[in-house]
């Protein structure tokens, strides 16, 4: 691997190991009586909680009055259901906000009748980037997902390295090959080949590139129909990986962890808990010093026995006997109120309130403004993150309409643009949305859409907001109605 891929696996190991309170095995023996307590879990839990917010949501843009995208809009809920879209977002969505990247792949499924998703762990990524690219949205021509099977001793099996590629090229060798894909009239002349190769790790020269890797050596997979995945082609014009940052990084292709900014302080928190562990045990069981007492002795070697305090104990002094206590207390609460520091340090530092890491009571806020206030850096940093995710989500839904072109589920032609809308993660009062939503649109500075999309975002359980409009503009109808008929 390039230098720079060896350290993004490195860091992507040194985080995980932080999430899972392992960080202390890094440090060697130094480390053996390390104390770790879930800050780093918490940090991450806690972001992905107020990233993705309450709810998520396929939209369609343009479905509450449009058959067509409504009818894309079901396709999609159904399809987001079947694939339980949301539960692996979950887990894609933790792995790049702890390690900075995630990686979805898309196929089409023909057992299924649909297109299949999988996430992909960020350290099989490796993506063949151009030199000298300056725009970290530039999509690469070439991606390769790899990873090592360790040797089997006990079967005898040999290490393998896998790799699977995605690759961009002309249909024919002579670039004048051309094809119309369904959800374009303009004749392409690209498509996208899939090699799934495997190597013996004691035949790949290490010292080569793993985009470089001599398929001469390399033993090729057959998918579920014999077909031999050497440059096969997929009929597509596009490579079905999303690649998503937890961050926008420039010009840089790879994420940021959130956990970076306060490593340095999760250190320095778990020291201070060692401390304060450490501190904690000489002033429950304090160091005592004895002079003058008639200690126990072993009868074989006329040395005393070891001393321990426990309840009840009693010891006879002599004349000038003394009993000594070292009083740690102090110590302990000096360390206890430097971990408080410390984790006030770190709600700075994560943009997490204190109320968001739990080391605030929201009741003892003097007041809402005063709450809603302390959420200012988590909401830049929210809409930071959002923002970062823009345009792959509906990057990852428009590959999926067209593979449902490409299966022949829906016909061919452009289809709407759809994303995916995630839900509040601020507190809420949801009686005085309501209430500004009811006098708003009562008074006519505020249209019936956008009174409904306010009351989704701040929470209230409606699904449908097309067919919510719909209902409510029934009302006044019904209501007329039964008036006539009193009247």
């Amino acid at each position: 691997m390039p230098e720079t891929d060896r350290r993004r696996l490195a860091a992507y190991t040194v985080l995980a190991a932080y999430d899972t309170n392992q960080a202390a095995v890094l440090l060697g023996e130094d480390g053996a009586d390390r104390r770790e307590y879930g800050d780093p879990a918490l940090i991450v839990d806690q972001t992905l909680t107020h990233l993705l917010g309450e709810t998520q949501k396929v939209v369609v843009h343009g479905s509450e009055d449009d058959e067509t995208a409504r009818e894309r809009e079901a396709v999609l809920r159904e399809w987001a259901d079947a694939e339980h879209l949301w539960m692996r977002m979950q887990h894609a969505e933790r792995r790049a906000v702890l390690l900075g990247d995630t990686v979805y792949l898309l196929a089409w499924s023909r057992t299924k009748g649909r297109p299949a998703l999988k996430t992909i762990d960020p350290g099989f990524y490796f993506p063949a980037l151009q030199d000298g690219a300056i725009d970290a949205e530039e999509y690469p021509e070439r991606v390769h997902l790899a990873w090592e099977t360790p040797a089997d001793p006990a079967t005898g099996r040999k290490g393998t390295l896998r790799r699977v590629t995605y690759e961009l090229s002309p249909i024919s060798e002579d670039g004048t090959g051309t094809r119309t894909y369904p959800w374009s009239t303009r004749p392409s002349s690209v498509t996208c080949y899939l090699t799934d190769a495997e190597w013996d790790l004691d035949q790949i020269d290490r010292s080569g590139d793993i985009d470089a890797l001599s398929l001469s050596r390399a033993r090729f997979r057959t998918n579920a129909d014999g077909e031999i995945l050497h440059r096969l082609d997929l009929q597509l014009d596009f490579i079905p990986i999303v690649h998503v940052p937890n961050t926008i990084n420039g010009a840089e292709h790879f994420g940021q962890s959130s956990l970076l900014s306060s490593a340095q302080l999760l250190d320095d928190l778990a020291a201070a808990d060692t401390d304060s562990q450490r501190a904690s045990a000489t002033t429950g069981s304090p160091i005592i010093g004895l002079s003058g007492a008639r200690l126990p002795v072993d009868r074989k070697t006329g040395q005393p026995l070891p001393v321990q305090v426990e309840p009840g104990m009693v010891w006879p002094l002599g004349d000038s006997g003394q009993l000594t206590t070292v009083d740690t207390s102090t110590q302990l609460a000096e360390l206890r109120a430097y971990v408080e520091a410390l984790r006030d340090r770190l709600s700075v530092v994560t943009r997490l309130p204190g109320s968001v890491l739990g080391t605030v009571d929201p009741s003892q806020v003097p007041s809402g403004y005063a709450m809603e206030i302390s959420f200012g850096p988590l909401d830049a940093m929210v809409r930071a993150m959002r923002l970062a995710r823009a345009a792959k989500y509906p990057l990852l839904l428009k590959m999926v309409l067209r593979l449902y072109q490409l299966g022949g589920v829906l016909p061919a032609g452009e289809q709407p643009r759809a994303t995916i809308d995630f839900g509040s993660y601020l507190p809420t009062d949801q009686s005085s949305v309501l209430d500004l939503v009811t006098r708003g649109v009562a008074a006519g500075v505020l249209s019936l859409e956008t009174g409904v999309r306010m009351l989704v975002s701040a929470g209230f359980p409606i699904d449908d907001a097309a067919m919510e409009m719909e209902r409510l503009r029934a009302v006044p109808a019904v209501q007329d109605a039964a008036h006539a008929q009193a009247a």
